[in-house]
């Protein structure tokens, strides 16, 4: 045991898995064979596994976010809750009704909700990826959403007790969610040729 209380012989110097981790602390699965992959040092992650919240409501919400900077998707997730701003539904659009105020989003939708649940859990996945990139010492303000996933993580069973002795199923649709933040590329101006 080192003087942090935590087991060295398991642990790097910086307190992370060396076994699964490259020496940077980065996920060696996004390395490739040479170990350092510089477009991901400027990267951090924050994922949840089989959260319980709708996985369809989570997949709009989290397409709706991709691509934004950080200060824009959280100030828009704030809004969807105080209904200022709306989700709009591009692909489960079942039973979804019709708003005027999609009209205004991104993406011209005619369908959409304010899912509730699924922009809070976002909100603490993106509040625990800035912490992640504080931690590593990058710049807030520079960092957009570059990779989003909600993935459907194994149903919950329940029973809804029916007429006549029968029994229904009544389940839950949990899901995975992982976020990737990037710091954006800053633009250099063009060298001067050597002619």
């Amino acid at each position: 045991m080192g003087s942090s209380g935590i087991n060295a012989e398991y642990m790097g110097s910086s307190g992370i898995n060396a076994e699964y981790m490259g020496s940077s602390g980065i996920n060696a699965e996004y390395m490739g064979s040479s170990g350092i992959n510089a477009e991901y040092m400027g990267a951090v992650k924050a994922k949840g596994s089989d959260l319980r919240v709708h996985f369809k409501n989570t997949r709009e919400t989290a397409h709706a976010i991709k691509g934004m900077t950080l200060t824009r998707a959280k100030a828009f997730l704030a809004n969807v809750l105080d209904k200022k701003e709306i989700i709009p539904f591009r692909r489960h659009t079942g039973g979804v009704g019709r708003h005027a105020q999609c009209k205004g989003s991104r993406f011209p939708q005619s369908q959409g909700r304010w899912p509730t649940k699924s922009v809070t859990f976002l909100q603490d996945l993106l509040r625990n990826a800035e912490s992640n990139a504080e931690v590593k010492g990058l710049e807030i303000d520079a960092l957009y959403i570059s990779h989003i996933a909600v993935q459907a993580a194994a149903k919950r069973r329940r029973r809804c007790y029916r007429a006549h002795g029968r029994i229904n199923p009544f389940m839950a649709s949990p899901c995975h969610i992982e976020i990737f933040l990037e710091e954006k590329a800053k633009e250099v101006p063009k060298g001067k040729s050597l002619d």
